[in-house]
């Protein structure tokens, strides 16, 4: 039946009586449909994606498929609600490592309403989105499934990092001794096999890239790039971890006018530096090597 996702890493999360997404046994993901504009905009994006030939297959591969709408009993106990059918995008994983990276130096649509763009704006400069272009929004990397050991910073330490605090936090993403005590070095020793390689998240990430830099179909508000692994298989010396890149939340998705997205773009690209600096990083004494620590 429904159940609440254990690997959701940021948004609303069904718990303490809280309105959040479930899933099923069936590969399907139920978002509550927001019963304002943001709701019949993502369903409005939802069905433009799937029926709009200037979107290239290859593009349509980074966002969950769509199922349709349907009402199943929320998970805050207030009955039946409609929510959004989506593919669940790590239910093929066994114990997936899930990063979620909300994209843009601004994350509000310039046609929103003022009061939401004062809210947005207070997030966008409490965090390093204005500075770096992108925020980590939330973070989960499973260290061992027999104990259920798992790293999971903070939310809001994550969203307030400074560039090479950013840059420690992708290196720790992969790598295979993290543990709870921030002193030790990543060794990036999984960094070729997830963020490198042909089908590896980089190359993923410069394919979208190639798109946005020529699309003037969408421009996307607040939404995030969700990156997925399995770091388990790697420790047991599987050559492959299962990369995966997904954009996800586009509940303020607006119409481009025939204009490039340079706000996501930017970030994007910010992004896809960083992943770059990570893979490159000198190793030294079995240790990445290419930030400073923090003070």
């Amino acid at each position: 039946m429904f159940k609440i996702p254990e690997h959701q890493v940021a948004g609303h999360q069904a718990k303490d009586g809280v309105l959040g997404p479930l899933i099923d046994d069936s590969g399907n993901f139920y978002k509550p449909l927001q019963n304002d504009e943001r709701g019949s905009k993502e369903i409005a994006f939802y069905t433009s994606l799937s029926s709009d030939p200037r979107v290239p297959d290859n593009i349509r591969r980074y966002f969950p498929i769509f199922r349709g709408t349907k009402a199943i009993n929320a998970s805050d106990g207030s009955g039946l609600q409609p929510h959004l059918v989506l593919e669940d995008v790590v239910s093929s994983y066994q114990s997936p490592s899930v990063m979620d990276i909300k994209i843009g130096s601004r994350t509000w649509d310039p046609q929103a309403s003022e009061s939401y763009i004062e809210k947005c704006l207070k997030k966008d400069r409490e965090s390093s989105s204005l500075t770096l272009g992108f925020r980590i929004s939330g973070l989960k990397l499973v260290t061992s499934s027999k104990d259920a050991s798992v790293w999971q910073p903070g939310r809001k330490f994550l969203q307030n990092l400074a560039a090479n605090d950013a840059k420690l936090v992708l290196s720790r993403f992969v790598s295979s001794n993290v543990s709870s005590n921030d002193n030790i070095h990543p060794d990036c020793s999984f960094a070729s096999k997830v963020f490198g390689g042909p089908s590896g998240i980089l190359e993923q990430l410069l394919e979208l890239k190639k798109w946005f830099e020529v699309q003037t179909i969408f421009h996307f508000y607040s939404c995030s790039v969700l990156m997925v692994y399995e770091r388990e298989s790697l420790m047991k010396g599987s050559s492959s971890s299962g990369a995966l890149v997904k954009l996800v939340d586009f509940a303020h998705v607006a119409d481009a006018k025939g204009a490039i997205d340079h706000n996501f773009l930017g970030g994007l690209c910010s992004l896809i530096k960083f992943i770059s600096d990570v893979l490159e990083a000198p190793v030294e004494n079995g240790f990445c090597n290419n930030y400073c620590s923090k003070e």
